[in-house]
């Protein structure tokens, strides 16, 4: 039998000290990353629970399991053996829940939600082991519901001649504020408020007496989100108080009838004056994404199947955009008040607005005011402002063409539904100090709708 001797036995003992501080250093130097603010998701649409491991390694070969840390840890996804296996998930997640398995080879295991609802806010773990090392991450979901528009109900007169209203909006979550506003926009102090939640969310009431004729405002707010309902009040209302209550409820109604009538001739007219500003836009194919056709009059804009070829390499050393479907007009104004409108129909992606020259045009790219782009689109069904962040739009129609209207030294930028003649956005109290140009786009890389956008002459 061989001994070993103290010096050999130190040796051997030193060597797996060594080997084990560098398997567990190296164990240890791996990370999960998920997000350290909360996540927001709105109701009905996606959202993407982030959670990588960094430095970036592969996890295929690793078990990734998402359950929920604030209900007794219950599944929300399971992969190991190199696939899913989902059979003891909740079954409210069932089909609603997804990893990208292309994005686990880069260490990338955010888990998608499909469809949210208010009962999927809370708090969720990502836990990944490997066969050396094990590490977890927390993320904060908070679900928002946008609501109902508000509505306004006329409820009389009291003794002394006041006129109450009541406003109501129901389907929102978390509570939201709901304002009575002049036409100004100061806040009036309401009478009563009322507010009720449940499952499908809360519902808020407020009630004003009005003493004297104004256009009354009702708004709904929730961080980003905001409803309004509007109601004008004749003078008349006031004078004739005392007359009998149905020829009052008769007479309320017919104003409110009229006010709305006054209102849509008045917005008929405005745009109708928006349309004096009426500038020739010209698309500009040396900006436009090689997936998107200008017709040779510049009015027409269209994706094709495939990105075209590049056929002069001498051509205007213009950037195009490599990753939007954008395109910008010709001319750029930097001066006065300018208007243009854009035939959307039949189409289910796009933006328009107006940007500078300069902003980038290459890879994924923020539409934003501060980056330089001022727009509004739709996109999944859903009518956005691209505010940072953006604004969801209350539409009651689907946009057949948008109206775009600048006005350059009140740095006002505002969008119609021509044919409804309502307003979609506006953005104000801009600065604008260089030459601002059309835009339009089809939105990003995955549209497959080969419906063109047309900017409209026929007026």
């Amino acid at each position: 039998m061989y001994h070993l001797c103290p010096l050999e036995m130190k040796f051997i003992c030193l060597t797996l000290l060594i080997i084990s501080g560098i398997t567990g250093s190296r164990s240890e130097q791996y990370k999960l990353e998920g997000s350290a603010d909360p996540v927001f998701a709105v109701a009905g649409e996606d959202v993407i629970l982030p959670c990588s491991v960094k430095p970036s390694i592969s996890v295929v070969d690793m078990r990734v399991e998402w359950f929920r840390s604030d209900q007794k840890d219950l599944l929300v996804h399971l992969y190991d053996d190199h696939e899913d296996k989902n059979t003891e998930q909740i079954q409210t997640y069932r089909g609603r829940t997804k990893l990208n398995h292309q994005e686990l080879q880069r260490g990338n295991a955010s888990l998608k939600l499909s469809s949210v609802q208010i009962f999927d806010e809370g708090l969720y773990k990502c836990f990944i082991q490997s066969k050396s090392w094990n590490n977890d991450t927390t993320v904060n979901v908070k679900v928002e519901a946008v609501g109902r528009p508000p509505v306004i109900t006329v409820d009389g007169f009291d003794h002394s001649g006041g006129l109450h209203l009541q406003c109501e909006s129901e389907g929102w979550y978390p509570e939201p504020d709901l304002e009575w506003l002049d036409s100004e926009g100061v806040s009036l102090n309401s009478e009563t408020t009322e507010t009720h939640g449940n499952t499908e969310g809360f519902s808020v009431k407020r009630a004003i007496t009005l003493h004297h004729s104004d256009k009354i405002h009702c708004r709904v707010k929730l961080r980003h989100h905001m409803l309004e309902t509007l109601i004008i009040s004749s003078s008349n209302m006031f004078i004739s108080w005392r007359t009998p209550v149905i020829l009052i409820s008769v007479f309320v109604v017919l104003s409110m009838i009229a006010g709305i009538l006054i209102a849509v001739f008045v917005h008929k007219n405005k745009v109708s004056r928006l349309r004096t500003y009426m500038v020739n836009v010209i698309l500009d194919a040396d900006t436009a994404h090689r997936r998107l056709i200008v017709y040779c009059d510049g009015k027409q804009v269209k994706l094709v199947k495939a990105h075209r070829k590049e056929s002069d390499r001498n051509e205007t050393q213009k950037e195009r955009f490599n990753a939007y479907h954008g395109a910008l007009g010709k001319d750029g104004f930097s001066s006065g008040c300018f208007y243009f409108e854009v035939q959307v129909k039949g189409q289910t992606e796009w933006d328009l607005g107006v940007t500078r020259e300069s902003v980038n045009r290459k890879g994924s790219i923020s539409l934003s005011p501060g980056d330089g782009y001022w727009a509004v689109g739709l996109k999944n069904g859903k009518y956005w402002a691209h505010e940072s962040p953006r604004v969801s739009l209350s539409m009651s129609v689907i946009s057949q063409r948008v109206g775009v209207f600048v006005d350059y030294e009140k740095g006002l930028i505002t969008f119609y539904d021509v044919e409804s003649m309502s307003l979609m956005y506006s953005f104000t109290n801009q600065s604008f100090d260089k030459k601002l140009y059309p835009f339009v786009s089809l939105g990003y890389l995955k549209n497959e709708n080969f419906t063109p956008l047309i900017i409209c002459d026929d007026y």
